[in-house]
């Protein structure tokens, strides 16, 4: 019997059990994905000269992330999703404090008490946060190292910024070109669809024939 697997069209169903929970508490000097909304006409400046800390915030200054993309997407609000993107970064988060509730005695000054991120859970008790979703705050824009992006309405546009972070160096430049994951460890076997022709790495969410 054959090794040989023949591909045609698919959608995959992803495994959710090794996803990991937004109401994790971010481990201590792990490293975590996570997104960030913007307007689109700011997203080629961020991919060439990183992110510029806001001056204040929920959290003070600092780098506003998530590790919920459906928090993420809601950024910047008031603002047209065509007219918005949305980051896939890599954190190294390195010593967390936790602020979970309203006028927490190091809600803006965590940073200056030695922490390098902090950390909303979800469904906390801060009155501002209507979604209830999880957030995170960055103080060293240093720690975070845009990866890909994760949302674009427009295609075009979305391929564009993705060849931008390649060729920043920003990006993993061992990334599978059809599924967008890491090959560093073992390069992905691409095969070649039966039906249509076009290359196809099993690896990918899906793939409709032409």
């Amino acid at each position: 019997m054959s090794g040989t697997v023949f591909f045609s069209g698919w959608k995959a169903v992803k495994d959710r059990i090794k996803t990991l929970s937004a109401d994790q508490q971010p481990t201590t000097g792990r490293v975590y994905t996570m997104y960030h909304g913007t307007q689109l006409k700011h997203a080629e400046t961020i991919i060439r000269n990183g992110f510029v800390p806001s001056k204040d915030g929920l959290l003070g200054p600092g780098i506003y992330v998530s590790r919920n993309i459906d928090k993420a997407k809601c950024y910047p609000p008031n603002t047209d999703k065509n007219d918005k993107v949305v980051f896939k970064l890599k954190v190294r988060v390195g010593k967390v404090k936790k602020i979970d509730c309203d006028h927490h005695s190091m809600q803006k000054s965590w940073h200056q008490q030695g922490y390098d991120c902090a950390w909303i859970p979800p469904h906390s008790k801060i009155s501002s946060i209507k979604s209830g979703r999880e957030e995170d705050c960055v103080w060293d824009p240093a720690r975070i190292t845009l990866i890909d992006v994760a949302c674009c309405v427009d295609d075009t546009k979305r391929k564009k910024l993705r060849r931008l972070i390649r060729s920043q160096g920003n990006g993993n430049a061992s990334d599978c070109d059809l599924c967008h994951q890491d090959e560093s460890g073992e390069p992905h076997d691409i095969q070649i669809c039966w039906d249509c022709g076009d290359r196809i790495c099993p690896f990918q969410d899906k793939h409709v024939c032409t």
